[in-house]
């Protein structure tokens, strides 16, 4: 483990200065290989590549049965050539760049604490290439690692102030379709179905679905339809976004979602899509935060926070399959798939540490990191 900040920030601008935008499988290919290259210098071993439709995942295990998963991505949302405005440099304490706090620094963070475990036997290190699209050909890789380990740690960014994320909601989606009939706006309207107004109907149907008090949402975004300003439209279609903060929750909101029926005579309704990510719920964590401070406290650190956010990460995944998961354990910073993304760099050296000692913890003792048990989500 590096004594001061050097070697992790080297390591870090190394990754940024590799562009890997998710929709690009090229550019994710040579952010692989950049990892990589990075891993096996650290760890004294190649990863095995696993290509899924074209997109490159990296794994790396230790010993014949695999305990504890370290996980992280490596794409970005960031385009090849934001590095022109948004270069990978140090400025007044914070490392800048596209990618930088979500998340390279944190498989920078995850790659160098691994490498400083007196005994590797039973990690497990896996790296994807799709988190940021929500992850269309990792997740049943993910699941498949998760499976039968006794902790998940996640080296997504940290919350504001360093927060740990010990809940995360669910995350379900879904397309709208309304079929109606044309006609002339103008001769013969009465011979139409106007599926705009079938659309404000099913719209108002799905907004009323949310429930504060529950943490739930159910937003309708983007939204189209018709074809002329003249003419009775015959398709229109919205989208829908769904956070729920549990299991019943998202399955309440996506039973009535795809029950959704017309309100107007002539009119059909349509809906694609469904449950994405599971929620990451509280006690999916507790035991792991509550062990993680006693780390802490021990090697000399801050005591830790915990929060809970609306956003989704991978971690959903593998408390989804009954795997006791923590969350938030990268870099501390903030501006994620922002123009002032930045990480903290007088933090690196102390999380990095942090997320040694936590792992080294759990392969001597696992059993507190157990979760009650609980039922896997439908997948739809």
């Amino acid at each position: 483990m590096p004594e001061n900040a050097d070697d992790l920030i080297a390591d870090v601008q190394r990754l940024v200065r590799c562009e890997s935008p998710s929709h690009d499988l090229e550019a994710v290919g040579r952010s692989a290989d950049a990892v990589a290259e990075l891993g096996t210098r650290l760890l004294g071993a190649a990863p095995e590549r696993v290509v899924i439709d074209g997109c490159t995942h990296l794994r790396w295990r230790f010993g014949a049965e695999a305990r504890v998963l370290v996980l992280g991505h490596h794409d970005t949302v960031w385009p090849v050539g934001s590095l022109q405005a948004h270069p990978a440099e140090v400025v007044d304490g914070k490392l800048r760049g596209p990618g930088s706090f979500d998340m390279k620094a944190g498989l920078v963070m995850a790659l160098h604490a691994v490498a400083a475990l007196p005994d590797r036997d039973g990690v497990t290190v896996l790296v994807t290439g799709d988190e940021e699209p929500g992850s269309p050909t990792s997740r049943a890789l993910i699941e498949q690692e998760a499976r039968g380990c006794e902790a998940a740690l996640i080296l997504e960014a940290a919350g504001p102030g360093g927060a740990l994320k010990t809940a995360r909601k669910g995350v379900s989606r879904y397309e709208v379709h309304v079929h109606g009939r044309a006609a002339h706006a103008g001769l013969e309207p009465e011979n139409g179905v106007n599926a705009t107004i079938e659309l404000s109907h099913q719209v108002q149907a799905v907004a009323a679905l949310s429930d504060p008090l529950r943490g739930t949402t159910v937003t309708p975004t983007t939204a189209n339809g018709g074809t002329t300003s003249n003419t009775v439209p015959a398709r229109a279609s919205f989208s829908v976004d769904v956070r729920a903060a549990s299991v019943a929750e998202q399955h309440r909101t996506h039973d009535a979602i795809t029950a959704l029926r017309p309100r107007l005579t002539g009119a059909s309704v349509r809906v694609e899509g469904g449950i994405n990510r599971p929620p990451l719920e509280p006690e999916a964590s507790a035991a792991l935060f509550a062990r993680a401070e006693r780390v802490a406290a021990r090697i000399g650190l801050p005591p830790l926070q915990a929060m809970s956010v609306g956003g989704a990460s991978d971690g959903n995944f593998t408390a989804g399959v009954g795997t006791p998961t923590l969350d938030g354990l990268g870099a501390v910073g903030g501006g994620a798939h922002a123009e002032d993304e930045h990480v903290l760099v007088a933090e690196l050296p102390g999380r990095t540490r942090l997320l040694t000692a936590l792992i080294a913890d759990l392969l001597v003792s696992p059993e507190s990191a157990a979760a009650p048990a609980r039922t896997e989500p439908e997948r739809v």
